[in-house]
């Protein structure tokens, strides 16, 4: 078995920005994503998923060093400004990186 790194980032935000960040996923390369409804407290209180327009939503994303580094540069710039959002790095293995 041969691993490949890779980037995983991760993006917890607003289900508002949900098009905007699915746009700049695909403006920096990225060639899928998974994206899901989550729940949680965080430092603005209680956010719960029963109300879909003001649900939060989880994005993951796998990618090549430099895209990542990217993505995560445009997200502090021209995102977190405007949206309850979060966003983290991780160094990640893959088996077909062909796939990202």
């Amino acid at each position: 078995m041969i691993l490949h790194p890779m980037k995983l980032v991760t993006i917890i935000c607003e289900a508002l920005a949900r098009s905007h960040v699915t746009a700049l996923l695909d403006e920096v390369g990225a060639h899928g994503y998974t994206l899901f409804s989550v729940e949680g407290v965080g430092a603005q209180g209680s956010r719960v998923a029963d109300i879909e327009e003001f649900a939060n939503i989880q994005i993951e994303v796998v990618l090549t060093s430099e895209p990542a580094l990217q993505l995560m540069t445009r997200l502090e710039r021209d995102f977190f400004s405007r949206f309850a959002m979060i966003a983290y790095l991780s160094d990640i293995q893959v088996i077909r990186s062909q796939k990202f």
